[in-house]
């Protein structure tokens, strides 16, 4: 198993995630269906985002909290959708990398779905 270490691994890593996602049966239709992503740009600025969290390159430019409303808005985004996400992130990241930064990685992707689970509970009660 090769270490998490560079752009390119994050590049491979988060490809072989959305791999996952646009076919899963829980949370495949928030990016198929509900936010209709355009897989150009949006896989460009996860490579931005995950590289920001790991090594600190703050290549990443967005808001990915305010993103995530306005799909919320149209289909709630519940705990175990999060769950789910969270599931195929740690999977992905244990069936190609080690080490340091593979457990920052998945460490890092607890905390996001934590915060996003309660942060967009919060947004559909208000």
């Amino acid at each position: 198993m090769k270490k998490l270490e560079s752009r390119e691994d994050i590049e491979h890593l988060v490809n072989s995630f959305y791999a996952k996602v646009v076919k899963d049966e829980v949370i495949g239709f928030f990016f198929n269906d509900v936010a209709k992503v355009n897989w150009d740009s949006h896989l460009p600025k996860m490579y931005s985002f995950w590289e920001s969290i790991l090594f600190g390159q703050m290549s990443y430019k967005g808001n990915p909290m305010g993103v995530h409303f306005p799909v919320n808005e149209i289909q709630a985004m519940e705990q175990h959708h999060f769950d789910r996400w969270l599931n195929l992130w740690k999977t992905t990241v244990e069936e190609n990398f080690v080490g340091e930064n593979a457990d920052l990685a998945i460490y890092k992707s607890e905390n996001i779905a934590k915060l996003m689970a309660f942060k967009m509970d919060l947004a559909r009660r208000l």
